[in-house]
């Protein structure tokens, strides 16, 4: 139980797909002008996820291994077109707005990375968990990223007005352009977050953490170049 508990939780902050897996962000920006937005996207993510992760992981010995992932699609596309059914039939105004991404989630990369890194190597029960906490995740992150551009851009949040006739919408907001300022300074709050909370704990960082990275090839490359220019500085050729 403790394990799958640990699946569970483990997209809510650890794995957070948009922000710590950095998954999902063509439907992250595109339809997070506002917060319903972002609750009717994850939400139809949730479905799909979860229950694809389970049919996934109920057939993973039997599908083979060649034309597995042209199988998780299948699922992942059956699944899609209930959701696109019970949204137009439920919330029609929701599915208008969220438009061609709601097919798209056949081959979001959060559907498709969980089917092949986790429900086609783990048991349903496990699958589930791993999938609703993922889809939760998202639910999150879209839901709070479109909160804050549609308070700033508009100043309202589900629809109810925040603030009072003086307010001056900043429209930068609900644009393309301030859907990827907005995302990069939740990323940036969030790495800085962690980094505060390993030092705070004593963690031992990487030293390129600090940078927003955790210490990539190329970064180790140009040190190794510097240390090599310092040492040939201290000792120069003898002509």
């Amino acid at each position: 139980m403790a394990t799958v508990m640990q699946e569970f939780t483990k997209g809510l902050w650890k794995e957070l797909p948009p922000f710590r897996l950095v998954l999902g962000l063509c439907p992250t920006l595109a339809v997070t002008t506002n917060a319903e937005n972002g609750l009717g996207m994850g939400l139809a993510v949730i479905f799909v996820l979860a229950l694809s992760n389970v049919l996934i992981s109920l057939v993973r010995n039997i599908i083979p291994k060649k034309v597995r992932i042209v199988c998780f699609i299948a699922i992942a596309a059956s699944l899609v077109v209930a959701v696109e059914m019970l949204m137009q039939a439920y919330a029609y105004g929701l599915y208008q707005q969220l438009g061609i991404f709601v097919p798209l989630i056949v081959v979001n990369c959060i559907i498709l990375g969980r089917a092949e890194a986790f429900a086609g190597k783990n048991p349903p029960l496990a699958s589930l968990a791993d999938g609703l906490g993922m889809g939760l995740g998202f639910t999150f992150s879209l839901t709070f990223l479109g909160g804050i551009r549609e308070i700033l851009g508009v100043g309202e949040i589900f629809g109810v007005g925040l603030f009072g006739p003086s307010f001056h919408p900043f429209t930068f907001m609900v644009q393309a352009p301030g859907a990827f300022v907005c995302l990069g300074l939740i990323l940036a709050g969030m790495n800085y977050l962690s980094v505060w909370q390993a030092k705070r704990a004593g963690v031992q960082l990487d030293p390129h953490f600090d940078a927003g990275c955790s210490g990539c090839g190329a970064c180790k490359m140009m040190d190794q170049i510097a240390a090599q220019k310092k040492l040939e500085r201290m000792n120069p050729a003898q002509g």
